[in-house]
This record gives C-alpha cells, sequence and structure tokens, in this order.
C-alpha cells in the first residue's frame, strides 16, 4: 500500500543526508493509521524527498531493549521522569549495521543519543556482550549509562519498516514507522500492530513546518508514543501502566477504525 505512494518522492541519498544538521532540533510525535498516511503522504510529495538505501525507501528496522531486573528505566519513564534513559541495539536490517545505543533525556526534555558499532549479528550473543565487564562495549557503557550494565537483561524486541523523508529547505526530517511488532522477552508475550503509524517531526527550532499544516488538515495530533514503553505495557500486564492507560486505549481505537476501514476497502 505504501510503497506505490512513496515511489512518487523525488530521492535524497544517505550521503546528501548527511549534510543535513539540526543543531536546535525539537521532536514532536504524532500517532495515526496506515489508510490516514497514505493520504498524507500524498499531499506531501510535492514538498518533501524521501531517502533511498540501496534502493530501498521503506526500510526494515530491528531493536533490542535492554532494562535492569525491575525495569527501572520503563519506571522512570512510567512515572513521569524527566532525566531518564534507554539503552538498545537498533539493527539496519538491509545495511547490516547494527549499533548499542544509550538515549538520555534531560530536564529540558531535549533527547541525547550516542552509540558505538556491534558487529556481532546473532541478536542471541548481545545480551552477553552487554553484560561483559571489560572491551569496548564496556567503556562505553561505563561512560554514558547510569545503570550497571552487568546486571542488565534484555526485555523487548521490535521490528518495523521506516519511511524518511525530508524537506526541501533541509530544515526538518520526517520519520514515519508502519508495520510495529513487538515481543517481550520476560513473558513471552507478542503484539502486532499492523495498522499502526508512528511519525516523528524533527525540525530546526520553530521554522516553518509544510507538514504540520497538512496533519492538521487530516486531524493528526501530536500524541506522544514511546516504542520501549508502549511495547512492554501492552506485552506485560504485570508493569506500572497508570501514565501510559489514555495513550494505550488511543492506540486501540485508531487501530481498530484502521481495521474497521481495511474490512470495508476489501
Amino acid at each position: 500500500m505504501l510503497e506505490p505512494i512513496i515511489q512518487q518522492f523525488q530521492p535524497i541519498t544517505l550521503e546528501e543526508m548527511s549534510t543535513i544538521k539540526l543543531m536546535n532540533r525539537t521532536d514532536t510525535k504524532f500517532v495515526t493509521s496506515v489508510p490516514v498516511l497514505c493520504q498524507l503522504l500524498k499531499l506531501a510529495q510535492g514538498e518533501y524527498r524521501a531517502q533511498e538505501t540501496d534502493g530501498l525507501r521503506l526500510s526494515p528496522y530491528h531493536t533490542l531493549y535492554f532494562d535492569t531486573p525491575d525495569c527501572a528505566m520503563y519506571v522512570a519513564h512510567q512515572n513521569g521522569h524527566l532525566n531518564r534513559q534507554k539503552l538498545r541495539v537498533r539493527s539496519y536490517v538491509s545495511s547490516g549495521l547494527h549499533f548499542l545505543e544509550v538515549k538520555t533525556k534531560d530536564n529540558h526534555k531535549r533527547t541525547h543519543k550516542k552509540r558505538v558499532t556491534l558487529t556481532e549479528h546473532d541478536k542471541q550473543q548481545w545480551p552477553a556482550i552487554v553484560q561483559a565487564s571489560q572491551g569496548q562495549v564496556s567503556d562505553f557503557l561505563s561512560q554514558r549509562l547510569r545503570y550497571d550494565h552487568t546486571s542488565l537483561l534484555p526485555t523487548l524486541e521490535n521490528e518495523f519498516n521506516r519511511i524518511t523523508l525530508v524537506n526541501r529547505a533541509c530544515t526538518e526530517r520526517l520519520t514515519i514507522d508502519s508495520g510495529l511488532r513487538f515481543t517481550n522477552w520476560t513473558t513471552h508475550q507478542h503484539r502486532v500492530m499492523t495498522h499502526l503509524v508512528i511519525i516523528e517531526l524533527k525540525r530546526d527550532g520553530l521554522q516553518p513546518s509544510p507538514i504540520l499544516d497538512m496533519l492538521r488538515m487530516l486531524r493528526i495530533k501530536p500524541h506522544g508514543f514511546s516504542k520501549y514503553c508502549m511495547g512492554m505495557a501492552f506485552t506485560d500486564a504485570s508493569l506500572k501502566q497508570n501514565r501510559f492507560k489514555e495513550r494505550m486505549r488511543s492506540v486501540e481505537r485508531i487501530m481498530s477504525q484502521a481495521q474497521q476501514h481495511s474490512s470495508i476497502t476489501q
């Protein structure tokens, strides 16, 4: 459904993307469905270019998140702490690149990401690499992570497909994630969110954004969605979820409406 539409965009290469520096970046997330996304992409064709890597414009991603045995990173987010961290291995499936990443959100709601390259391709080996007490990974985690990395456990796996758009003025990036699939390593519960779409607008300060008028036209409103926290909440009923309950209900409504639309159009 998305491939034919995204092929209509003018491409932008990774090399060109690397020249776009958003030094005073602000991030805003939106949640919608695949049918509404199709409408948005048709509106955006004249204003945006689509990142193309090895001929792909819809790129598969894989992520494995880690947390403490008592899920302290999840709990910090659930409790509304502004100063918090996440640890993950992010894999760019089509290129075979893997990075261990520490994401830190500060008291000013700014997100800082630091990462180190991993060469191990087998995800079953990543927990041992993270927990190891020596080497490059250990040094990286000791410097960047506030938690004892030797006790961390893999908690959540997720997969999705990403479209990346850049406006013609090169003042913003738009990442669009669809086909979300979650697997909880503790409960072994799975959750597939086929019809859900997560959009993140990353722009330079308060520069004018062509996409904002399009989002308003389609009634797509800002909506927080942490893939780690929402994935954990949807796959582990034992976790405290008070802060996420309304977002979870909203996500369920969006998926239900998209499912109904899909049934009618088939």
